[in-house]
């Protein structure tokens, strides 16, 4: 093995998190690599609403088809994009360490208490809506810079969300005019799988590249993932989990903010785990 093709998305996130991902393959076993820039149907379609569309496999599937057709050997995904269920014949080897995986509220200076904010997201709507009880709702789409012009130039809303490891890893502390607040995530539940980059390969590779990922980080996705194909939730849910160290995170539409200690067990089990927290939480019999 000394050259791998890494599939990636075109977008200057996917791009900057692909290089991470090559730089740690270059560093862990001295592989080079070369990266095939895909055009997902998400990227395409930024008339699309996620929400109404469902959002599943919209910014995955043409990477996975890549792999699956031997022209990538790796594609790099943000873990939040990952379906519950993947293509049979690929797995995901494996994580980088998880970054700061705070979402931020990114509103106008002039604006301390934002009306209208900008996000296509029901999880991030629906607790926003409780931070700030009489504020509107308006969809954005783009890239991270798009988003951040749409708010401070083009005046689209008083604020947004995003994601802090995103912001991160673009090299992104301040915009003119905007104000940068990341919310605590015993009050603002992010995403599953939320600020982990994720490394998917076909099956048979598995073996060769898993060891060099993170296995902190593989636990925690797992439960959350666990959790999120149990409850079958996606775009159209308002649903978000975490696992910070052995504490559980949960948001739903339907319970609120909840937290649930965790311990060696539930990461060796994660399936049987989720099972657990859903029926403490009262979102399954």
């Amino acid at each position: 093995m000394t050259k791998l093709i890494l599939a990636t998305r075109k977008s200057p996130l996917a791009l900057a998190q692909t290089e991470m991902v090559a730089a740690h393959l270059r560093a862990t076993i001295g592989v080079e690599t070369e990266q095939l820039r895909i055009v997902t149907t998400g990227d395409q379609r930024l008339e699309w609403s996620l929400e109404e569309r469902g959002g599943k496999g919209l910014f995955t599937h043409e990477l996975e088809a890549a792999l699956l057709k031997g022209e990538a050997d790796i594609a790099v995904h943000s873990a939040k994009d990952l379906p519950g269920e993947m293509p049979d014949g690929l797995a995901v080897a494996g994580y980088l360490p998880r970054a700061d995986a705070r979402d931020v509220l990114v509103r106008r200076a002039d604006s301390p208490k934002p009306q209208l904010i900008a996000t296509g997201s029901p999880r991030r709507r629906l607790q926003l809506a409780r931070l700030f009880p009489d504020v509107k709702f308006t969809e954005i789409r783009g890239n991270v810079d798009t988003r951040l012009r749409k708010i401070a130039t083009d005046r689209l809303a008083d604020a947004t969300m995003l994601a802090a490891a995103g912001l991160a890893r673009l090299g992104i502390s301040e915009w003119p005019g905007l104000v940068f607040e990341p919310q605590p995530i015993d009050r603002f539940v992010p995403a599953v799988g939320q600020a982990a980059i994720a490394i998917q390969c076909r099956e048979d590779r598995v073996a060769q590249i898993a060891h060099i990922f993170d296995m902190a980080t593989a636990r925690a996705v797992a439960v959350e993932r666990a959790l999120q194909q149990a409850l079958g939730g996606g775009c159209h849910t308002a649903f978000g989990a975490h696992v910070a160290d052995t504490q559980l995170h949960l948001f739903h539409e339907n319970t609120g903010w909840r937290a649930f200690p965790l311990d060696v067990g539930d990461f060796a089990a994660p399936a049987t785990t989720a099972v657990r927290v859903l029926k403490c939480a009262g979102l399954m019999q």
